[in-house]
């Protein structure tokens, strides 16, 4: 004898139980309730188990089918939801990469085209957000985040760490105030990074100067933002000094579109982790796109490795 009833028997009975009504189960079904009927017997009898009672114009169930429904429907959801997931990763499918805004549009972007060159064959989608995502749930096959690596149910790759540096267009000097000592900051407007809400400890201006040595300048004024490409952004045009992530200023460091006037650097807590659901960490295409970013990021990891001896 089966261990299982039929599988038609158990969606009878499922919808039927959702609606208590052998009609509306057999217009979601698209099958008559006379086989609506048929099957809940079939179902019953396999069982040995009254699973309704059957009043004059209604039904209702039994103990036993009150018992059974929740259970039953929870595995039609786990088998839909099965199925969407194996539809949505087909091996012909983008590779969809979510992160903040910042780091696609700064250190991502402009290194994407050695991945692609690696790897034609694999499309890219890009979900630049910071939101939180469902790894499980939805069409998303990794994320770069920023923040401690504790990420439950996760599979977590360290990536990188950065500090915070101060930087400028060099067009800003102002003739008679140079930047050659942190004191000279009094004199040119602040571009602060509004990061409080994603950590209390969240280095700022008031903490650069302190190390620096510099007690007498007011911090409390200047633009505030809360994405690091809109900082980035407003101290290419010159708005002011920024206190940035080096990482993502480098490159406009690089090209001489930005100076580093002061040495002085603030470590920041948090770090970059590339994550996927534990699932999809060995699909081929995460893989490659997992190996791919190490390798590219490994000359940060190198620095900090000396930066620490």
């Amino acid at each position: 004898m089966s261990l299982l009833p039929p599988l038609n028997s158990l969606r009878a009975f499922e919808a039927t139980a959702r609606h208590l009504s052998f009609s509306k189960a057999a217009d979601e079904l698209n099958v008559t309730p006379g086989a609506i009927s048929q099957q809940i017997r079939t179902l019953e009898e396999f069982l040995d188990i009254k699973l309704f009672k059957r009043l004059n114009r209604t039904i209702i169930l039994t103990d036993s089918g009150q018992l059974f429904q929740p259970l039953l429907a929870e595995g039609f959801g786990s088998i839909t939801e099965a199925v969407e997931l194996v539809r949505k990763h087909q091996d012909d499918a983008p590779l969809t990469i979510t992160s903040a805004p910042s780091f696609i549009s700064k250190w991502l972007i402009p290194r994407l085209c050695k991945f692609q060159a690696t790897y034609p064959d694999i499309d890219v989608r890009i979900d630049a957000s910071g939101r939180l995502v469902d790894f499980v749930r939805e069409d998303i096959d990794v994320g770069i985040r920023f923040g401690t690596g504790e990420y439950p149910d996760l599979y977590s790759v360290y990536l990188f760490s950065f500090d915070l540096i101060p930087v400028c267009s060099p067009s800003l000097i102002k003739p008679g105030h140079t930047l050659t000592n942190p004191k000279d900051l009094r004199h040119y407007s602040l571009l602060h990074s509004n990061y409080v809400e994603v950590d209390s400890s969240w280095p700022d201006w008031e903490m650069w100067l302190a190390t620096a040595g510099v007690d007498d300048i007011d911090t409390s004024h200047g633009i505030f933002f809360n994405q690091s490409e809109m900082i980035i952004e407003a101290a290419l045009e010159g708005q002011g000094v920024a206190l940035v992530a080096s990482v993502m200023a480098a490159d406009e460091i690089a090209a001489g579109r930005l100076i580093q006037p002061f040495e002085t650097r603030l470590p920041v807590r948090l770090c970059y982790h590339l994550v996927s659901s534990e699932q999809k960490a060995n699909n081929p295409k995460v893989t490659a796109f997992r190996d791919w970013l190490l390798a590219e990021s490994a000359y940060l990891r190198e620095a900090e490795n000396q930066a620490t001896r």
